[in-house]
C-alpha cells in the first residue's frame, strides 16, 4: 500500500517535531547493549529526514538529548556524544544532497568540545541550504529555555529596552531558542509513552499530538506517512468552533 500517495501535500505540517523514544528498550528486547539501540536509531533519523524533505515539510525538529539525559550512566552519555559526532560526519552528505540546513537548540555550551566543534562545522557548511530546516534539540529542556527567556526579557525591561506593557507572544517568541521557527503543528512520540517530557512546551501550544507504540529504531518512512495522514484527518480549530472554521 502506497501511503505516500494518500498525503495531501497542500496540508502538510509546517513544523514537525519528534520525541525519538525507545532506543534502549529496543536494544534490551534483543539482548543488546543500549548503545546498539542508539546506533540503530540513527537509521530512523536518516529515513525521517529524507521522508520529510521529499514531502516538502519546511521544519523538522528532533529531540536528540535532553538536559535530564546528562543524569544517565556516564558510559551511555559518552556513547551518545561519540555517536553524535560520528553521525554528523556521516550525514553531512545526506544534508547537502537534500539541500537541508542544520540548526541546533539547547544549552550547547554543555556539549563536549569535540561534539560542539563538529556540530558547529556542519551548521556552518549547511547554512545556505533552503529546502528544509533540520533542528536538533541537544542538551535541551523547555523549562530551562523559558527561564532563560524570562531572564533575557527582564534584563531588557530593566535597561528600558522593552516596556512591560509591550510584552506579548511575539516578544517571547523572539527570545526563545526557536525564534526563527514556526510553531509546532505535529508532535510525534514513539515507543508508546504518552507524555511531553519537557520538550517545546511553549511551541506545542496548539500542536496535534501523535503517539505510536513503535520503538524509534523501527520507525520508518511508512510510520511517518501514517502520522501525517492521521494529522490531516484532524480538525484544527485553535479555540474556534467547527462552524467558524468551515
Amino acid at each position: 500500500m502506497d501511503l505516500k500517495s494518500e498525503i495531501n501535500t497542500n496540508k502538510l505540517p509546517k513544523h514537525l517535531a519528534i520525541i525519538m523514544d525507545g532506543n534502549g528498550r529496543w536494544a534490551k528486547q534483543k539482548g543488546m547493549l543500549r548503545a546498539i539501540g542508539h546506533e540503530n536509531g540513527t537509521k530512523s533519523v536518516r529515513q525521517v529526514v529524507e521522508g520529510c524533505a521529499e514531502l516538502g515539510i519546511e521544519n523538522l525538529t528532533l529531540f536528540a538529548f535532553s538536559t535530564e539525559n546528562w543524569n544517565r550512566p556516564k558510559l551511555e552519555v559518552q556513547t551518545l556524544m561519540k555517536l553524535l559526532v560520528s553521525s554528523l560526519k556521516k550525514e553531512i552528505k545526506t544534508l547537502q544532497d537534500n539541500n537541508i540546513r542544520l540548526m541546533a537548540i539547547g544549552n550547547l555550551d554543555n556539549l563536549p568540545k569535540k561534539a560542539f566543534k563538529e556540530l558547529s562545522e556542519v551548521i556552518d557548511r549547511t547554512k545556505d541550504n533552503n529546502r528544509m530546516v533540520l533542528t536538533l534539540a541537544l542538551s535541551y529542556g523547555s523549562r530551562e529555555e523559558l527561564i532563560n527567556t524570562v531572564k533575557k526579557i527582564s534584563i531588557k525591561v530593566k535597561n528600558n529596552i522593552i516596556s512591560p506593557e509591550n510584552i506579548d507572544e511575539s516578544v517571547i517568541n523572539k527570545h526563545l531558542y526557536t525564534q526563527n521557527l514556526h510553531d509546532v503543528d505535529l508532535l510525534i512520540r514513539t515507543s508508546g509513552e504518552q507524555r511531553i517530557s519537557n520538550f517545546l512546551l511553549w511551541q506545542i501550544a496548539y500542536a496535534e499530538l501523535y503517539f505510536t507504540d513503535v520503538l524509534w529504531p523501527d520507525f520508518t518512512k511508512q510510520h511517518l506517512y501514517e502520522a501525517i495522514i492521521e494529522y490531516q484527518k484532524r480538525e484544527r480549530r485553535f479555540g474556534k468552533t467547527s462552524e467558524q472554521i468551515n
